[in-house]
């Protein structure tokens, strides 16, 4: 299996974790996305949106980091990572559903402000990265994981940009339930940290 992503995308970072959480061995393919590796016609051909990550097991193709989880668990058959039965199954796609939005358009976006210089309203986005933050924080005052009694593809949807959330100048000071799931999932065996970047409260 191949992997393309590169070392800042969260996106990539959830996928990669994935793989070494669960002990599949990929070939990581680094694209350069400054120079626009991404966006060549030969890398096109293989993921018509141009993003990072992808990818590719013999020839099956599955871009998107969430779908690659959802994949890789289907195929392998793990249920304690993609439960079968419909109440966990919805209750993780509900968590891949925030992963995509609330933490997309929140911390992800707050950071590649600092990260990438996007084009983003700082506050808005800081705003709304403290909107979810609360919301995950109340949630995990209930349980260890985001959905059951164990980690789930969920949590690793969450974790990237919620762990480098400061360096789009997120405070996570202020929820204390949410830094202790993010040591829970440092310490799973096979983790891999995501790539620190010193910008923002990251910086300080």
């Amino acid at each position: 299996m191949k992997l393309y992503h590169h070392p800042l995308s969260g996106h990539s970072h959830r996928a990669r974790l994935f793989c070494s959480l669960v002990g599949i061995e990929v070939e990581l393919v680094e694209l350069d996305l400054a120079k626009g590796a991404h966006k060549s016609a030969d890398y096109l051909k293989l993921n018509r949106f141009g993003q990072v990550p992808l990818l590719d097991d013999d020839g099956v193709l599955v871009p998107d980091s969430n779908a690659i989880m959802v994949y890789l668990a289907k195929k392998l058959g793990l249920t304690d990572w993609l439960p079968e039965e419909p109440a966990g199954a919805a209750a993780v796609q509900r968590w891949l559903s925030v992963a995509a939005g609330q933490i997309a358009f929140g911390p992800a976006a707050a950071r590649l402000i600092t990260v990438f210089g996007a084009k983003f309203d700082a506050e808005e986005v800081i705003t709304r990265a403290h909107s979810i933050l609360k919301i995950l924080d109340a949630e995990l005052q209930e349980r260890t994981w985001v959905v059951g009694t164990n980690p789930t593809i969920a949590d690793l949807a969450l974790y990237s940009y919620v762990a480098r959330a400061p360096e789009g100048n997120v405070d996570l000071t202020a929820y204390g339930n949410v830094a202790s799931w993010l040591k829970r999932i440092e310490a799973l065996p096979g983790f891999v940290p995501f790539h620190e970047t010193p910008v923002g409260f990251a910086a300080l």
